[in-house]
């Protein structure tokens, strides 16, 4: 099994340049992401490589690199569009939401929308509100696209390359806190389907599940509860829009309890519909109500006090006692 360590960024890079070596029909879009490599470096060295008109500088309109992408698609391309951040989607929203999710159906299956949409979202880098927001749940609510998170190098490595390769159009969420941390990618195979949950820790006493940034922050609390006696199993979801369902309800039919972390507010949210579908389908085994950390319902933060709007070790630890401590 060939193996290297690089950082999330660095394997968002060499799985953009595995998947042009691959396909010459898939190519970049986005703001400044030629010459300069993208805000992140994500893109570094591809323009070089694969020059300007695979690696394509576009003007400062999310609307305008989302239409294009939709004509692309429909000549058979497979266009990669970068929004420089999270906050930076919306300009394109409708484009997304009433064309690109729609016109496979529109077209009675003549068209596939063969397109990635890369989002770096969620917070943790010390930004404004609309460079630290999670967008995901307007996504996920929209039927005809699909929505995926990638919480380690190798995750990101091949979970980028499986998007390209697929006729859906997908939303790519990045936890651009986690860009800069390294781990270990096997460059040989994927370890599972596009949209397959993970059991990143096994337990026995509460079912944690999360995506994208969050799930580092849920190892780290099992790690303290287990001081304290407490088994958290843990699940990174990876699939947002589908949810591999089977994978989560297996859990909470063995532990009973379920917590849900995620960086958005909660409102109307990700981990609400985790939630209540989860409780709909193991509610005669479920020991105490399924409890969701998130994000409050307000506007992102400034910086100095980002830290106390993000899920963190304590307050997952805290949703622990109340599931643990329900009905007692």
């Amino acid at each position: 099994m060939a193996t290297t360590t690089m950082t999330m960024a660095k394997a968002l890079n060499e799985g953009l340049r595995r998947a042009m070596e691959k396909d010459p029909k898939v190519l970049l879009m986005g703001e400044d992401i030629g010459k300069l490599g993208g805000v992140f470096r994500i893109t570094d060295g591809l323009q070089k490589d694969f020059g300007q008109d695979r690696v394509v500088d576009t003007p400062l309109a999310e609307s305008a690199i989302v239409g294009t992408a939709v004509g692309l698609a429909i000549r058979g391309y497979r266009p990669v569009c970068e929004m420089q951040f999270d906050g930076f989607v919306f300009p394109a929203f409708d484009q997304i939401v009433s064309q690109v999710a729609k016109l496979h159906k529109r077209s009675e299956g003549i068209y596939n929308m063969a397109m990635v949409i890369r989002l770096p979202f969620q917070g943790g880098i010390g930004a404004i509100e609309h460079h630290s927001e999670s967008p995901e749940a307007y996504f996920a609510h929209t039927p005809g696209l699909r929505v995926v998170s990638c919480a380690t190098p190798n995750d990101a490595f091949w979970m980028i390359q499986q998007a390209i390769d697929s006729d859906d159009p997908i939303i790519f969420c990045e936890p651009k806190s986690r860009y800069w941390e390294k781990g270990e990618v096997d460059l040989d195979g994927p370890p599972r389907g596009l949209c397959e949950a993970e059991l990143r820790r096994e337990g026995s006493d509460v079912t944690v599940v999360g995506y994208g940034s969050s799930v580092k922050t849920i190892l780290r609390a099992a790690e303290a509860a287990e001081a304290e006696g407490v088994s958290l199993e843990v699940i990174d979801l990876r699939g947002i829009s589908p949810v591999d369902y089977p994978v989560v309800v297996a859990s909470v039919l063995k532990t009973g309890r379920l917590i849900a972390v995620q960086e958005a507010p909660r409102s109307a949210s990700v981990s609400s519909e985790i939630v209540a579908e989860v409780t709909q389908r193991c509610f005669y085994s479920m020991r105490a109500p399924g409890v969701r950390v998130a994000g409050y319902h307000v506007p992102y933060p400034p910086a100095r006090i980002e830290e106390d709007y993000r899920p963190s070790v304590d307050r997952i630890l805290d949703a622990v006692d109340q599931v643990m401590g329900y009905g007692q």
